[in-house]
């Protein structure tokens, strides 16, 4: 293990993971002792219109993946318009290698709470929502405990801290469905319907939850609110780039000493990150790694020095996502790790779509002939065609990310997918994956 260089651990920036390590941070009176709900109390003394103001001149963008400005998400809800308005915050954390909002909602609940109320005093909205992803049943244990101890203390509920304004919370288990972290699906299986994506327009600010004005927001933008109330939004800007502000949580999994969520100010490269996390494992040297997840293309070792913001990682072709960086090695193999996220996007596709539907169906298949020995040439042109088939004309997002890693594995890699096909790389499968791959 490699102890990381001085000027690189004075890249670590804990805004959000400050309390993480403190005792019993998750409960509201230790909560309140490190400055929780401080900033609730200077916001009630605002207008709201300022509020939203406020974060757009932070620069703050959406930490859940997509990287939209989150003040002018905010403004676009119409107001007085008659219909009650409501903020849903997306804790479906479902992608694979991603584990970022989780120990977030478990070691800092209160600092999510106070964020949703601050975005509902913003928007004008009297309720709110924490769609939680059903497996994580301890931090939503935890979550249903913080909004308990705030409506105790007067945080939640009516007329809050004598401010005329009331805001109630629900905490709501989803049953563990990936597609409805796509922020329509989460509105039906909300609303006691299937997950499904909408068509949109229109979109969720002016006909979201039931049908009325809506904000949908990630874990780790909502938390990010207080800081940026109390701090200010120059302090926000000093962090990270001109256009992607502030601190992030990288979650780093895979050939990695230390595994774990690392936060730095955007724009860090994954070198630095790797020496964060004690360098790579020993014997082992990085071959490709996901800047985003599973459902961002991936990238190579050549790609060590990119700036992990969102024009950054975009500039290599790739997305910033959910800064889920799973680092695989020189004794990883591309084609099968590939596989691997392929079954997780046909397992969890809704089925709503005929590209993402019958796309992955086909191309598991493919990858199982493949990594049985039984593959052919033609069978890379037909992942190459069955992707872009997918990629754009699919309903949402999933799609797209299930032909992300199939497409940049093909262009960086499609020498080992050669080397199964051609008899040089043993097979990985054995002849019971061929049932139904033909």
């Amino acid at each position: 293990m490699t102890q990381p260089r001085r000027e690189v651990l004075e890249k670590l920036t804990p805004v959000l993971t400050k309390r993480w390590l403190s005792p019993d941070a998750w409960k509201i009176d230790v909560y309140e002792r490190l400055d929780g709900y401080a900033a609730l109390k200077k916001a009630l003394d605002v207008h709201p219109d300022d509020l939203i103001q406020l974060v757009k001149d932070s620069g703050l963008r959406g930490r859940g993946g997509a990287g939209f400005p989150t003040g002018l998400k905010w403004s676009f809800i119409p107001q007085g318009d008659g219909k009650p308005h409501y903020l849903v915050v997306n804790a479906d954390e479902g992608e694979p290698g991603t584990c970022k909002d989780l120990p977030l909602m478990t070691y800092d609940p209160h600092a999510l709470v106070e964020g949703i109320i601050i975005a509902s005093y913003a928007i004008r909205a009297s309720r709110a929502f924490i769609y939680i992803r059903g497996e994580a049943v301890h931090a939503a244990r935890r979550l249903r405990a913080a909004v308990k101890q705030a409506y105790a203390k007067g945080y939640l509920g009516t007329n809050i801290l004598g401010s005329g304004f009331d805001l109630d919370l629900v905490v709501h288990s989803g049953a563990g469905a990936y597609i409805c972290g796509e922020e329509t699906a989460l509105l039906d299986s909300l609303e006691g319907f299937r997950g499904q994506p909408r068509l949109r327009p229109p979109f969720p600010a002016i006909a979201g939850l039931y049908a009325s004005p809506t904000v949908v927001n990630n874990v780790g933008t909502i938390a990010s609110v207080p800081y940026i109330v109390l701090g200010g939004a120059d302090w926000w800007k000093s962090m990270g780039t001109e256009k992607s502000t502030g601190p992030m949580i990288y979650s780093l999994s895979g050939r990695v000493v230390n595994p774990g969520q690392y936060e730095c100010g955007l724009g860090i490269t994954l070198r630095e990150l790797i020496e964060l996390a004690g360098g790579m494992k020993p014997g082992h040297e990085l071959k490709f790694w996901t800047p985003g997840g599973s459902s961002t293309p991936l990238l190579t070792a050549e790609h060590i020095d990119t700036p992990m913001d969102f024009e950054g990682v975009a500039a290599q072709g790739s997305l910033l996502g959910t800064t889920a960086m799973q680092i695989f090695s020189d004794k990883d193999c591309p084609v099968y790790a590939t596989w691997r996220w392929l079954e997780f996007y046909h397992h969890e596709s809704c089925g709503k779509c005929t590209p993402c539907r019958e796309g992955n169906y086909w191309m598991v298949r493919t990858y199982r002939r493949i990594l049985s020995g039984e593959g052919t040439h033609a069978d890379l042109d037909t992942l190459q065609d069955t992707a872009d088939n997918i990629f754009g004309r699919s309903f949402c997002g999933l799609g797209d990310g299930a032909a992300t890693p199939v497409m940049s594995t093909l262009k960086f890699f499609r020498q080992d997918y050669l080397d199964y096909i051609e008899g040089r790389t043993a097979p990985r499968l054995s002849a019971k994956a061929l049932v139904g791959a033909h």
